[in-house]
């Protein structure tokens, strides 16, 4: 059924500070919920999370290697 609500992933890797990345984070929960003061329930439930690079395991660390790609050729890093 395509209106049946489940549970879903949606993954955002980003190359930032610390402080843009907890920004970034910051932006993503007004957006789920605009009314942080509201009365519980929230009406979409959601959990977020924020992981450093060093905290992430090999293989999730992988998935993110063409957006570390991206920023090495963008910012003119060599390898």
């Amino acid at each position: 059924m395509p209106d049946e609500k489940r549970l879903w992933e949606i993954r955002l890797g980003v190359i930032a500070s610390q402080a843009e990345a907890r920004e970034v984070a910051a932006q993503i929960e007004r957006l789920l919920c605009p009314d942080p003061d509201h009365a519980p329930p929230c009406p979409i439930p959601w959990s977020l999370s924020v992981d450093a690079e060093d905290e992430m395991t090999t293989d999730r660390r992988a998935e993110y290697d063409d957006v570390v790609e991206q920023y090495r050729i963008e910012s003119g890093m060599s390898q």
